[in-house]
């Protein structure tokens, strides 16, 4: 057979073009949702490679079309419907627009979005896009409390700069340990070759980083990097894909193998959603120029979905101060 069986044929899907035939809300001045899913193109790419995974918002979308007219059908990675009755739902406010020259423009852009869906009091849900996006994202959250930010990632963005660049890719953490309302950063995934220097590392362990190793999950497990994360405390989780091994999400710009697989991913989200709130998460660096038949994108946009039903319990559970369901 040389054409694919139309899975969306087969499920009954429509032709949507927000993730998972969500409500859309592309005006943020009338957001009125506990859950905003936001893609975001670029913010601060290096001049040599340019916003090389802007087309990421619309390739996750397209991934889980398929699946639009099943959201309210069992999910087996939730135990249960991905928004089980009377939790909330989130809802898909489209693409942020995005300036290939002008990138202050794009960090405005991204800052005074973000803002406004804190004070909708709606928690971000951040689909991209090269990984320098999370550094104005995490500035949007201060003056709202202190933070402990899990880093999911193969590699640990402590780069003072890297091309003369000091807001790119490679320096996200360390611009996140600049922000008086970052109280704590634990940084999950790291293996092989990447950008950092031996020195990056050591102003990382300085800081009070607590480093957790591709290796060191899979030799240990989660359960030491989920006690690192105090009781109630307010988390943003900042994931870039390049963490799961790329048997699973090949597109990506720096395979690396030995990464994490879903499910060690998918529980460090679900457990850090019971240690204390997730108050934003940022899924980054999908590149779909480079992925293999779709592969990447199908786990991440599994994971994103996933993920969404863990906040709707979360923020169900905190309204209604029940147990997980």
């Amino acid at each position: 057979m040389s054409k694919k069986p139309d899975l969306s044929a087969l499920f009954g899907a429509n032709d949507t073009s927000s993730f998972l035939g969500l409500e859309k809300c592309e005006n943020l001045e009338l957001l009125n949702a506990s859950l905003a899913l936001i893609g975001i193109p670029c913010a601060t790419p290096y001049q040599s490679v340019g916003p090389y995974c802007k087309n990421a918002p619309q390739a996750l979308r397209a991934s889980i079309v398929s699946l639009s007219a099943n959201i309210d059908r069992h999910n087996f990675d939730l135990n249960g419907q991905i928004f089980p009755e009377d939790h909330p739902r989130a809802v898909d406010c489209g693409d942020l627009s995005y300036d290939e020259e002008n990138f202050q423009t794009n960090r405005d852009n991204i800052f005074k979005s973000i803002k406004t869906i804190l004070s909708k009091k709606s928690i971000p849900i951040v689909i991209g896009g090269d990984d320098s996006i999370p550094i104005p994202v995490l500035q949007a959250f201060e003056g709202q409390k202190k933070y402990t930010i899990l880093q999911i990632d193969a590699h640990i963005d402590w780069r003072k700069s890297h091309m003369d660049e000091t807001l790119g890719l490679s320096s996200t953490m360390r611009r996140a340990s600049e922000m008086n309302h970052i109280e704590r950063i634990i940084q999950v995934g790291s293996r092989g070759l990447g950008s950092a220097h031996s020195d990056d590392l050591a102003d990382a362990l300085n800081w009070g980083v607590s480093l957790f190793t591709a290796y060191d999950v899979h030799s240990n497990g989660i359960r030491d990097i989920l006690e690192k994360i105090p009781e109630h405390s307010n988390i943003i989780i900042s994931l870039d894909v390049d963490a799961l091994d790329p048997s699973i999400v090949p597109g990506v710009i720096g395979r690396t193998p030995g990464g994490l697989t879903y499910f060690q991913t998918l529980d460090l989200i679900k457990g850090a959603s019971k240690k204390g709130r997730i108050c934003g998460i940022n899924f980054v660096e999908y590149m779909p120029e480079v992925d293999v038949d779709g592969i990447g994108a199908l786990t991440t946009s599994r994971l994103i979905a996933a993920s969404m039903g863990i906040l709707s319990r979360q923020e169900f559970n905190q309204t209604y101060n029940l147990d997980d369901t």
